[in-house]
């Protein structure tokens, strides 16, 4: 089984990679995994202030992993894999994928215009190091350019 990993977040250029990811998993019979990243914080706050920032950074994270899950689960009828994990977005998706040597692609959407983003940027100069290929969705595509190359 096809297993394509999308790193989840707030923006567009996550939104897209999903629907890409999905579409792929559903063509092929494959599975999709959705990897919230919750990131480091620049700042050390008192103690107890410091553990609620973590908290409510973690929950939001998890919401907007779960919010995708749930939607997946209703256009295709499979449920996603969600992982949450806290740290250096490059490092903690290089030991996901470590992990998991079922993930046949890392999914990534680029921004439509301007610097494509921080994780595109990365790994598409790390891409020969890494145990899949990267796919990466272009952010100017419609949701219908997405389904059908896809």
């Amino acid at each position: 089984m096809r297993v394509y990993l999308v790193i989840m977040d707030e923006t567009e250029e996550a939104r897209i990679a999903l629907r890409f990811a999905s579409r792929r998993a559903a063509k092929t019979d494959g599975a999709v995994h959705i990897l919230a990243l919750v990131p480091t914080q620049d700042f050390v706050a008192f103690g107890g202030v410091q553990a609620t920032i973590e908290e409510e950074a973690r929950d939001r994270a998890e919401v907007l992993a779960t919010s995708a899950a749930g939607n997946l689960l209703s256009e295709s009828g499979k449920m996603p894999t969600i992982a949450v994990r806290q740290g250096e977005g490059e490092k903690v998706i290089r030991d996901y994928l470590a992990e998991h040597p079922e993930v046949a692609a890392l999914v990534l959407g680029s921004a439509a215009e301007g610097n494509p983003g921080p994780l595109v940027s990365h790994f598409s100069h790390v891409s020969g190091s890494l145990p899949c290929p990267v796919f990466i969705v272009p952010g100017s595509l419609s949701d219908e350019d997405i389904d059908r190359w896809s």
